[in-house]
């Protein structure tokens, strides 16, 4: 039987989310699985991006805000993100089709996945209609400003749209993860793996965050492993 295969697929603004992914990449090769890592592309208008309202002057009644979220060093931290981001091959159905377990990762948009990756899906319809990814196992992984600011809410949310694909969830338990059984400000949960980016995107993924995301590859791509073994994954 050939080697099952894991897909890393990803949205990242700020590159921390990139750097999850090829944690989470990492942990699938070790676990003894075929790797690809996807990026799901930024909107074609850069009008629809919202890092580039970091890009324009603030006005007075912003003044507060512009210093916490420090806007202008965040714009370009995003520019430098995508940057280092584009040798990564841009995700398509066939990626889907090809994986036999898939690690999803994407930054919190008010506690739900961004725009960029709710698209993807919409244009992945024909699979959620043809069963195209039913019963392949999937991890989720997501960053978010500061603990309060909605990781484990996206993380949720985004189980549903998974589910109308047909996908198993798999999370990280606690027995595997004890860096998340902390009251040090780091991510972790046992929904699937996050990091903290802080308010101005400053942060970097925590070792610990990164273990976590590791950890999520290592097991999404044993399930993968088993449900491949046993005939399961096979249409």
């Amino acid at each position: 039987m050939s080697q099952a295969k894991v897909l890393i697929i990803y949205y990242s603004a700020y590159g921390h989310i990139f750097e999850m992914a090829k944690a989470a990449a990492k942990g699938a090769e070790e676990a003894g699985c075929e790797v690809r890592i996807r990026r799901i592309p930024e909107m074609e208008s850069e009008n629809n991006r919202t890092p580039y309202l970091d890009k324009r002057e603030r006005g007075s009644d912003f003044s507060v805000l512009g210093t916490r979220f420090k806007t202008v060093a965040r714009f370009e931290k995003y520019e430098k993100a995508l940057a280092l981001q584009q040798d990564i091959p841009i995700a398509t159905n066939d990626d889907l089709v090809w994986a036999d377990g898939i690690v999803w990762g994407f930054p919190t948009r008010y506690g739900s996945m961004p725009s960029q990756v709710k698209l993807f899906l919409e244009f992945a319809t024909d699979l959620c209609g043809s069963g195209g990814l039913e019963g392949k196992p999937a991890g989720i992984m997501t960053s978010a400003g500061s603990i309060h600011t909605g990781h484990e809410a996206t993380l949720l949310t985004a189980m549903v749209p998974l589910f109308h694909f047909g996908m198993l969830i798999v999370g990280l338990p606690y027995t595997e993860n004890p860096e998340y059984l902390t009251a040090d400000p780091i991510g972790g949960t046992p929904y699937g793996a996050s990091t903290l980016a802080g308010p101005d995107s400053s942060r970097t993924p925590d070792e610990r965050e990164l273990v976590m995301a590791g950890r999520l590859g290592t097991r999404v791509a044993k399930v993968a492993k088993s449900l491949r073994t046993t005939g399961f994954l096979e249409k």
